[in-house]
């Protein structure tokens, strides 16, 4: 709609107001899922040191991304929003618990050997390592849990397709695949193209995964649903690019992280083989490519979606 002077009188999308209502849902979700007693067809509660460490891991920190592009994708393919609400939720949480378990193992001294982690300690420096495992074990596999729920609310159907989504964005051909060749390419320069597959596994498979379960939780057409994946993969390249960019420009108490600690280990990165200029650059690129994308769609609800990449991209400014 056009106002009187010709400008558009469209409001632009209020993006921190939609994110507080559903990370409060997030947020109340995880508290009541991770538990000793989150399973009440199980005849013993789960260890309390155990349960104190997966939640230590998950509670009270991070930016939420991936759940919030589950429920955006989500509202995306649905006219009424409650329709599928409560896999929706399901899998934001699955999914967060996935990427909090990667994490914690991801910071381990066998690993990354990190000691910062989301402004805090990181899970192996405050239990333990054998603990820090152990919990990031059960998280990987509550997540399934949450997917599977014995109460009618998700169909079986649904379930399965749920749980082989966020199998293969976390497996041998995503997120643990990335974390492979990463592991294998310190201290060895790596193509472009490489880099990027790398980063399409690692860090790329499980957004896009998210993306796609968002989706699944409704009915989306076959060109909803290709221009949606192609929206998750520049997504997720995306979010690595810029991480890599904060790794160089920010500091530890603004990442919640260790600074530098990419260059320190002689891991290759976007900005040790671009520089930062056509880093950031690139970084703009897959963000055009993300909206290009969501237009695609032919969805009228991709607002938040759209919001959220700009976010991703724009957050190294």
């Amino acid at each position: 709609m056009m106002a009187a002077d010709g400008a558009s009188d469209m409001k632009p999308f209020a993006l921190e107001a939609w994110s507080r209502l559903r990370l409060d849902q997030v947020e109340r979700a995880l508290e009541r899922w991770v538990t000793a007693d989150a399973n009440p067809g199980c005849a013993h509660a789960a260890p309390a040191a155990l349960v104190e460490a997966m939640r230590y891991a998950v509670l009270d920190g991070g930016k939420r991304l991936r759940p919030l592009l589950v429920l955006a994708a989500h509202e995306a393919v649905v006219s009424d929003s409650s329709r599928g609400a409560e896999a929706a939720l399901r899998a934001a949480c699955a999914v967060e618990l996935i990427h909090a378990y990667s994490l914690v193992h991801d910071d381990m001294p066998c690993m990354d050997n990190d000691v910062l982690r989301r402004g805090k300690p990181t899970v192996h420096v405050r239990f333990g390592e054998a603990s820090a495992l152990l919990a990031g074990d059960a998280l990987q596999a509550l997540a399934f849990e949450l997917l599977t729920p014995e109460d009618g609310s998700v169909e079986p159907a649904q379930q399965a397709r749920l749980c082989g989504l966020l199998a293969r964005a976390a497996g041998s051909v995503g997120m643990a695949g990335g974390q492979a060749i990463d592991l294998a390419s310190v201290g060895h320069t790596l193509s472009e193209d490489a880099l990027r597959e790398m980063h399409q596994l690692k860090t790329g498979a499980l957004l896009q995964g998210s993306v796609l379960m968002g989706a699944s939780c409704g009915q989306p057409g076959a060109q909803a649903l290709a221009a949606l994946q192609d929206y998750g993969a520049a997504m997720g390249l995306a979010f690595q690019v810029v991480d890599d960019i904060l790794d160089v420009i920010a500091d530890s108490s603004t990442l919640g992280k260790t600074a530098g600690k990419d260059a320190d280990n002689d891991k290759p990165t976007y900005v040790s083989l671009m520089g930062l200029a056509r880093s950031q650059a690139y970084a703009q690129d897959l963000l055009a490519q993300a909206q290009q994308a969501l237009h695609r769609s032919g969805l009228p609800n991709t607002q938040a979606l759209a919001a959220l990449a700009d976010m991703v991209v724009n957050r190294a400014h």
